[in-house]
């Protein structure tokens, strides 16, 4: 520590990888690339372009000499991690780009690439959804690489770290994440990022606790500082006093018993006390997911997104591709079900040769089964694929954003063809493939009893549902705060959906937020919900939550919470209830007093 080091200082950011660890800072400092424009001769032109190729070369070599070290160490499960940045490093916008800003303002090759990456991140940044804006950090990492080769700067590895450390940077990219391993990284924290990152994401998978979104940690913390970092909370301690440290050891102590305490329900049923089962599985965004699904107990995965295919590249994606991705999905998790999305993107945001006009609102416009079915042979595509990764294990197909029978009963038809097409090429796929619908749109919440006639199962998504329901942004910060899932107009829909599907004989499953947040759990199972999806890590505490309940429960706190008439009674009547039937608490749940809930 040194003569400027902070003492006892506290930071917070956001946890996206529970537990607690104390190490020893290591300062990943890259520093930003400060790109100069400056112009070239004509006669310079190629060799200016030659140089931009043999960086993209030694980028591709150097993502390579990575894949092999992470093989070697940890296997290639989560090889796929790094597979976007080929995509990007290999893509024929991006390259084509380049050299045309070469050519025609003759600039230098730096500062055409900084310009051509600039335009990429501007489409992901329109993006409502935080997955899809999650994506453009992607694009900047391997913008960066490239950006540094060029210039000549050799990049710092993990590799390189040879003692226990917790990693402070300004950001983490996947490449550097798959080199991490529960050995010399005890932890990490960064100045920016998202939970839904492939960073975040890494991070839990690997069971590594993670704070992310501190904005000045890289400003304040020091190579060889000590630092208390607590992923459940989302606090990161500075050359803690020794009474911090006492603190955090017992929370540490507390977290492990609590996360071991968790585990012994992984292979048990998720039932509760008087007899209500109901299935838990997973919202997989990567693969590196799924073993993580398998560890805390999942019973398959209710929701994984296909938008990541299409995303970062100049053409769309084949047939082979689509098959390939689903195909290690659905042998990873068998003999378990996998339900995966169709595309839900509008043609705003493909990075690709589709050529829409812009839209002032997209999340309202042609985007999701809307797109699908205006270019159905960009449809056919996937679901040749889905139907095709059938033959390998439980594959269920869901689309999103359906807003009446019309577009179900098209998509279907689509199907239909698409099945006869595979007959006639004699391929094997499943002939009695389920197909489902997200409900997520007030008009098919309305008319679910209608819906449900025409398809298998419902999941309902509550991010966009009620978003849409109660007519706001959620990622704007003026009207984010009636984002609120337990208002009554919510809860009142809800039950009409359900009961509207039950009526018609189909399962409804629940993905969205509300499903992994134990607040909710007793509130959901009143309700009667035959599934819930959730992020992998979440899959332990819910199924506590409803081994330790009953099923009558639920039903008398749905009971009393449909006689409330706002949002506020509401929740503090759950909160309240839950704090007593579990006066232990949760991380990150019932109460936001640290010392009540140990987190």
């Amino acid at each position: 520590m040194g003569q400027d080091s902070i003492l006892d200082m506290r930071l917070t950011g956001t946890g996206v990888s529970p537990g607690v660890a104390k190490g020893r800072v290591y300062l990943l400092d890259r520093g930003k690339v400060e790109v100069q424009e400056y112009h070239i001769a004509a006669s310079q032109v190629e060799d200016e372009i030659r140089r931009f190729h043999r960086a993209l070369t030694e980028s591709k070599r150097q993502l390579e000499e990575v894949q092999a070290r992470v093989k070697n160490a940890i296997g290639q499960e989560h090889l796929y991690i790094l597979e976007p940045y080929f995509m990007i490093i290999e893509d024929r916008m991006l390259i084509e780009g380049v050299e045309e800003s070469i050519r025609k303002e003759r600039i230098n090759a730096e500062y055409a690439v900084k310009k051509v990456l600039q335009s990429f991140s501007i489409i992901f940044d329109r993006a409502e959804d935080e997955y899809l804006r999650e994506r453009r950090s992607d694009i900047l990492h391997a913008g960066d690489r490239i950006l540094r080769n060029l210039m000549g700067h050799q990049p710092e590895t993990l590799t390189d770290i040879a003692k226990k450390a917790i990693i402070v940077a300004h950001d983490l990219a996947p490449s550097d994440t798959v080199q991490m391993t529960k050995g010399n990284i005890l932890a990490f924290v960064t100045d920016i990022g998202g939970p839904t990152s492939h960073t975040a994401i890494m991070a839990r998978s690997l069971g590594i606790p993670a704070v992310i979104g501190l904005k000045e940690i890289t400003g304040l913390a020091h190579t060889g500082d000590t630092l208390i970092v607590d992923g459940t909370t989302g606090t990161v301690s500075i050359n803690p006093s020794a009474e911090t440290q006492r603190e955090y050891f017992l929370k540490r102590r507390r977290f492990r018993f609590w996360e071991r305490g968790l585990l012994k329900y992984r292979n048990l049923d998720a039932q509760t006390r008087d007899g209500y089962r109901i299935r838990l599985s997973a919202n997989v965004e990567l693969l590196e997911e799924i073993p993580t699904l398998k560890e805390f107990g999942g019973q398959g995965i209710g929701l994984y997104r296909t938008e990541f295919l299409y995303l970062n590249r100049h053409d769309l994606p084949s047939e082979d591709e689509h098959l390939q991705m689903y195909r290690r999905v659905v042998e990873g998790v068998r003999p378990l079900p996998a339900i995966i999305r169709t595309v839900d993107l509008g043609g705003d945001k493909f990075v690709s040769k589709l050529t829409l006009a812009e839209e002032m609102n997209p999340a309202m416009g042609l985007r999701a089964i809307r797109f699908c079915l205006k270019v159905p042979e960009i449809f056919k595509v996937q679901l040749r694929a889905l139907l095709r990764a059938s033959a390998y294990g439980q594959v269920k197909i869901m689309f999103p954003m359906i807003s009446g029978i019309e577009e179900i009963r098209e998509a279907k038809q689509v199907v239909t063809e698409v099945k006869e097409d595979l007959d006639r090429a004699g391929i094997t796929y499943d002939r009695d493939i389920q197909i489902g619908i997200m409900v997520e749109i007030p008009s098919a919440a309305l008319m679910a009893d209608l819906l449900a006639r025409e398809v298998d199962f419902f999941s309902i998504g509550t991010n966009d549902l009620i978003q849409y329901f109660m007519a706001i942004d959620r990622v704007n910060e003026q009207v984010a705060y009636l984002y609120e899932p337990l208002h009554p107009a919510v809860i009142r829909i809800i039950v009409s959906v359900i009961e509207g599907a039950h009526r018609a004989g189909i399962p409804v499953a629940m993905c969205g937020e509300m499903a992994g947040d134990p607040l909710y759990t007793l509130v959901l199972l009143g309700l009667g919900l035959d599934e819930l999806s959730m992020a992998p890590h979440s899959i332990p505490v819910i199924k506590k939550v409803i081994r330790e309940s009953s099923f009558a429960e639920g039903k008398e706190i749905l009971g009393e919470i449909l006689k409330l008439a706002t949002a506020k009674e509401i929740e503090e009547y759950v909160r309240t209830k839950m704090a007593l039937r579990f006066p232990a608490g949760f991380p990150k749940s019932f109460t936001s007093d640290p010392a009540r809930g140990w987190c």
